[in-house]
């Protein structure tokens, strides 16, 4: 059992040795109890070993996204007070005008098999003169001479469309908590100690879902594959090469995959998978529908948060049952949804969505109370979005408070809107969000990433709404791009695309 990139491997007792050899290094370069070491790495060797040390000595493990820039990530290190820095070759460029006097960089090598995939020349893959190796650095390293602190986990910084991420620390878990947890984990994503199991990971652990489920399937030395940058077809050949039995995704990943031709998705045997688990984002009733019709009823989903972790659940008997659900709380979560003054509304009536979860320690946002006081009720969170319960007790997501539009009084959801565009032929991807409207406050502004070879124009998009949604749901603006600025999670940074219609306008709502 061991960890797999490419050509390379790394067995578990190996990753055991060399974490516990680079915490002993952490703790010589007088990182502590909660202390932060940044990890600028795309999923890599580099990456488990630097999370796993920097638990074993009480410190928090705060990955960035590495398509920051260096203002970017020069804020999250600050505000971190990051004593070590962790960051692939070909990323450290980028950012290193931002990194703090004070802050310890180590430098990986970028592999062979990301240098690829990125297409990332051997020079800036290589290690820049006058840096520290952190292959160097483990093996200089003695192990750790003292028993290994209970993990504080990731610090995770949660992008927001407005103002800089925040930090999310949660408080020192207690072993009856992280009991519990693994008990969970192993309930609903199947990750339990299992020789026979593969896990295949393809989603930046940047991110809180992907950085849980890679670090559960180390901690429970699960085989894992590393896809070093998400394909569809790649992903199905790594399916069947390394019979692979579990993975997390996000939908936007199953719209690529249903696109394949079908002589490419019957070129591939993907009858080992056991659970595939997706969240992050809302997955169109049909979308999910067409995945379970081709891998069978292996596909579950979650709703959660960096801030919640897990509070719903969706089997895909359930899917089929209620389409576009995203299921019902799990053993012991708490799920309100509430109106303006925080009263329970009623069955089938819109409100905001707050929730509490069984077993997780709780959290503040570093450096920001402030900020956690805001998202409070009572001993519940909200992370904004809004949705309703039906009658069976099924909970159905809206959208965002925060994206919703409010366009002559009445509430408009953009998800609503993308689930169907998303189904439109010729488009590839899509984003709609509110614009200034003199007259209404607010339109509705749909951008589309058309596929290649079709000739789309802003009536054709009109004209495959109107029928599918009442006329006030139709865009009153609709731009065509050649890409929308995506992470590889699948998330699109509306924020980016929204905000130079708001600047123009001189107001942001």
């Amino acid at each position: 059992m061991s960890i797999i990139a490419g050509d390379r491997r790394l067995s578990y007792p190996e990753l055991g040795a060399r974490a516990t050899r680079a915490a002993g290094g952490l703790a010589a370069l007088g990182v502590v109890e909660n202390d932060s070491v940044a990890l600028m790495l795309r999923n890599d060797f580099a990456l488990f070993e630097a999370n796993i040390a920097a638990g074993m000595v009480g410190a928090y493990a705060v990955p960035i996204n590495w398509h920051s820039t260096a203002d970017e990530a020069g804020y999250i290190l600050r505000d971190c007070a990051a004593r070590v820095l962790v960051v692939h070759a070909d990323l450290l460029p980028q950012i290193a005008a931002g990194i703090p006097a004070n802050t310890h960089v180590l430098v990986v090598p970028t592999p062979d098999e990301i240098a690829t995939a990125y297409h990332v020349g051997a020079e800036a893959a290589a290690l820049p003169a006058g840096r520290a190796a952190w292959a160097d650095f483990i093996d200089a390293s003695p192990p750790l001479s003292v028993p290994p602190r209970i993990s504080r986990g990731s610090m995770i910084y949660t992008s927001g469309t407005t103002g800089r991420p925040k930090g999310v620390r949660r408080r020192p878990p207690t072993q009856a908590q992280l009991d519990a947890m693994s008990q969970q984990i192993g309930a609903l994503w199947g990750l339990v100690p299992d020789p026979t199991a593969v896990v295949l990971m393809n989603g930046p652990m940047y991110h809180s879902a992907p950085a849980a489920y890679g670090m559960s399937a180390a901690r429970n030395q699960i085989t894992t594959v590393l896809q070093p940058r998400f394909d569809a077809e790649d992903m199905l050949r790594l399916i069947d090469r390394h019979r692979v039995t579990h993975m997390h995704i996000v939908p936007t990943m199953f719209v690529r995959l249903l696109r394949l031709p079908d002589e490419v998705k019957r070129r591939y045997d993907v009858s080992s998978l056991r659970n595939v688990t997706h969240g992050a984002a809302p997955c169109p009733p049909e979308v999910k529908r067409a995945m379970i019709g081709w891998w069978g009823k292996v596909i579950n989903e979650y709703y959660g948060a960096t801030e919640t972790g897990v509070v719903v659940w969706n089997t895909s008997e359930q899917a089929l049952l209620k389409p576009g659900t995203v299921g019902k709380p799990v053993d012991g979560a708490i799920v309100r949804v509430v109106d303006e003054q925080g009263r329970d509304v009623k069955q089938g009536e819109v409100g905001e969505i707050y929730v509490q979860a069984p077993n997780l320690s709780d959290f503040t946002y570093n450096n920001a109370d402030d900020k956690r006081r805001e998202v409070a009720l009572g001993e519940l969170v909200t992370v904004g979005d809004v949705g309703y319960f039906d009658a069976d007790g099924y909970l159905f997501l809206c959208d965002r408070k925060r994206d919703m539009i409010i366009s002559g009084g009445v509430n408009i959801y953009p998800a609503e809107i993308e689930s169907q565009l998303i189904h439109m032929p010729g488009v590839r991807d899509c984003a709609v969000f509110g614009i200034p409207d003199e007259e209404f406050g607010e339109a509705i502004c749909a951008v589309v990433q058309p596929d290649g070879g079709h000739a789309l124009g802003a009536d054709d998009v009109r004209a495959f709404l109107r029928e599918r949604l009442a006329r006030y749901k139709l865009p009153k603006v609709v731009e065509f791009r050649d890409a929308l600025p995506r992470e590889d999670s699948g998330k699109i940074f509306k924020r980016k695309l929204r905000q130079p219609y708001w600047e123009k306008a001189g107001r942001a709502i």
